[in-house]
C-alpha cells in the first residue's frame, strides 16, 4: 500500500514547478514512506529514456516507484522501446485503485 501517490500531469521540459514533486516524493521516501509518482498527461514526456532534462533516474534512484499512463503514453508516440526501463506502463485503473486505498494521501501536480 502507498502511503502518498503523486500525480504529475506537467511536462518536465515546460513547467519549472516540476521539481516539487521529485523533492516532496524523494524525502517522504527517504523517511519511510511508500511513494508512488504516476505520470499522466504531458507529465509521461519526463518518462522516455532518452529525455534530456527529466528526474525519473532520482526517484528511481530513491526508491519511488514509478507508473505511467498508458492512454497517456499512446497519445504522445511513446512506445515500449522509448520508455526508461525503472518506469512501468499502467492504467487509470491502477492510479483509482493506489488512491482509495486507506491511509493514502494523494496529490494531483
Amino acid at each position: 500500500m502507498a502511503d502518498y501517490v503523486f500525480v504529475e500531469s506537467r511536462d518536465p521540459f515546460e513547467s519549472r514547478d516540476t521539481p516539487f514533486v521529485t523533492e516532496t516524493a524523494t524525502s517522504l521516501q527517504q523517511s519511510g514512506k511508500e511513494v508512488v509518482v504516476f505520470l499522466v498527461q504531458n507529465g509521461v514526456l519526463g518518462a522516455r529514456k532518452n529525455a534530456k532534462i527529466s528526474e525519473i533516474p532520482q526517484l528511481a534512484e530513491a526508491g519511488v516507484t514509478l507508473l505511467a499512463d498508458q492512454f497517456s503514453l499512446d497519445e504522445r508516440g511513446i512506445g515500449a522501446q522509448e520508455l526508461s526501463s525503472v518506469v512501468r506502463r499502467s492504467s487509470i485503473e491502477e492510479l483509482v485503485d493506489l488512491v482509495l486505498k486507506e491511509k493514502t494521501k494523494a496529490i494531483w501536480h
